[in-house]
């Protein structure tokens, strides 16, 4: 087997010399200017992607070679309800003239393709990344032998969806062209590990290109289901194909304790800054940055050791928009960030408007413009 040490990864990370920090200072060092929250100009009303019979989850936006702006997303029919990610999404395209959008449907990327397969029954987190001349899709996908869910059905009271859930795996997909055709991985790129923290799945992949095609990669697991804490791990691999390896054999955070088990994180957006890696992410319970829901700013040397940001505070469920308004997002999840020319321009994120988190009325992939 040809190790991928972590030596050799930070001896390719530091070679790097493209992007631009958000916050650019030192780590630790409080830079209010330039924090998250006061780079974010007012939400267009009709950007992002939404479809009117689909819930719409999980934006990743790249810049395609016919120069249009080209929306990797998760859609599920809206005959079932909002919980059926898990057993009923998948991953399609949608395209826009400018970043903002708004974006059209365009395609089905990657379809159901029958229960043999590690992605047979659903794929979503779409994470689109261009690395050499092959646009690279990452994404998880699931199967269960259960027949497949009908309009009505609760997955989640029958059971159905904690067994999806349970066979989450983190695969790829890749293409010279956005258009595709699509060459899938036959299998998961990262497995779970028995008898170590990340036992039960690896989901929620986060993707960065480094000098040479490298790749790091941090993902969410768990020790036991989907009970709490959800914790999250990084990979590397010398190019795209793998084989990917772990980094660390602890997870990256641990906010959680023995008295107070709903304290953590999910949904990173990592990316590397000039000389070090940052990245922005869900705090899930709020005890974190303040505010359920509410996004975490980070920054790390080598994508192991990682610091919280000063202030932490990356991005609020509460939304201004470009008429003035103000509203307070059901959720406000899966951010992505736009970079061109080594600078992010705009904030995507899984967004829905209902009377709590999770109790949406619909969903849609918002953006945000960055000064």
């Amino acid at each position: 087997m040809n190790h991928f040490s972590r030596r050799t990864f930070l001896k390719g990370a530091a070679g790097l010399t493209a992007g631009l920090l958000l916050s650019d200072n030192l780590l630790g060092q409080e830079n209010t200017e330039l924090s998250f929250p006061n780079r974010m100009l007012p939400a267009p009303l009709n950007g992002g992607f939404a479809m009117d019979d689909y819930w719409v989850w999980d934006p990743s936006v790249v810049k395609g070679e016919d120069g249009l702006y080209h929306m990797f997303a998760s859609r599920w029919s809206k005959e079932y309800g909002f919980g059926n990610w898990v057993t009923n999404s998948q991953i399609v395209r949608a395209v826009s003239k400018t970043p903002a959008g708004p974006y059209q449907f365009a395609e089905v990327v990657l379809p159901a393709r029958g229960k043999q397969f590690f992605d047979g029954c659903a794929t979503h987190n779409a994470r689109i990344v261009k690395n050499g001349k092959y646009f690279v899709l990452y994404y998880f996908g699931t199967h269960y032998s259960d027949p497949a869910p009908k309009p009505g059905d609760d997955v989640w009271d029958n059971g159905v969806a904690k067994r999806s859930w349970m066979n989450k795996r983190v695969g790829m997909a890749w293409s010279k062209s956005v258009y595709g055709p699509w060459t899938r991985s036959e299998k998961p790129i990262i497995e779970p590990r028995p008898g170590h923290w990340d036992a039960s799945i690896t989901s929620n992949p986060s993707p960065v290109v480094l000098p040479g095609g490298k790749v790091y990669l941090m993902y969410k697991s768990s020790p036991k289901n989907y009970d709490p804490p959800l914790l999250l791990g990084a990979a590397g691999a010398k190019s795209f194909r793998g084989p990917y390896e772990r980094l660390s054999d602890k997870p990256l955070f641990e906010f959680h304790t023995a008295g107070q088990m709903e304290n953590d994180v999910e949904d990173p957006f990592v990316w590397w800054a000039k000389d070090h890696f940052e990245l922005i992410m869900k705090d899930r319970f709020g005890h974190i940055c303040g505010e359920e829901g509410g996004g975490i700013h980070a920054l790390s040397k080598d994508g192991i050791k990682w610091d919280l940001a000063s202030p932490v505070k990356a991005y609020s469920r509460t939304v201004k928009w470009e008429d003035g308004t103000t509203t307070k997002q059901g959720n406000f999840e899966r951010p992505f960030l736009l970079f061109e020319d080594g600078k992010p321009t705009h904030l995507f994120a899984a967004t829905g408007a209902g009377s709590r988190p999770y109790q949406l009325e619909r969903s849609w992939n918002m953006v945000i413009p960055l000064k």
